[in-house]
């Protein structure tokens, strides 16, 4: 496994996928790195949903597609989504979501496993339909979606340089 800083630098986000499945041990690897982010006072207000039934996936694509005003496949292929939402009545419940983000995609950066993070969420589980999801999965609250991470193998997109100007010390 990559060093942290290694893995910060090299992540990139992945916009062409292969369809291969993420293995089982690498997804579980990913998601417990998605648990342990850090969340304000640790009140842990986001919530996972691990998506790798293919039929699944496509009906979030179509749904998310639709919200974009397209009809190709924003998730770019990806065999795998994992879905973050976040209890609205915690303040912090966007940036705590924001946070398992970001673990959920370096985690997969440091197994050899490529992500990119497709907004839409909050639209989608606002829906009636997303919303039916939701009950049918058995999660039951008052959640908004904050993103999907898709996940698999694909184009590996090499580091861009960064900003000049990207760091001011005072």
């Amino acid at each position: 496994m990559a060093d942290a800083l290694t893995v910060l630098k090299e992540r990139r986000s992945c916009r062409s996928f292969d369809g291969r499945p993420v293995e089982e041990d690498k997804l579980n690897k990913i998601l417990e790195a998605g648990m342990y982010a850090p969340t304000g006072m640790g009140r842990q207000s986001p919530v996972m949903v691990a998506v790798t039934d293919s039929d699944t996936v496509a009906e979030l694509s179509k749904m998310n597609a639709e919200i974009m005003g397209t009809d190709g496949d924003p998730f770019y292929g990806a065999s795998t989504v994992i879905i973050v939402l976040a209890d609205k009545n915690i303040g912090t419940h966007v940036y705590d979501g924001a946070l398992v983000m970001g673990n959920l995609m370096n985690a997969a950066e440091a197994l050899g496993v490529q992500s990119c993070w497709i907004h839409r969420a909050k639209e989608e589980f606002d829906s009636p339909k997303g919303k039916a999801m939701l009950k049918k999965w058995g999660i039951e609250g008052d959640y908004e979606g904050i993103g999907h991470c898709v996940l698999g193998y694909g184009e590996k997109v090499p580091a861009k340089p960064r900003k000049e100007n990207y760091i001011y010390r005072v």
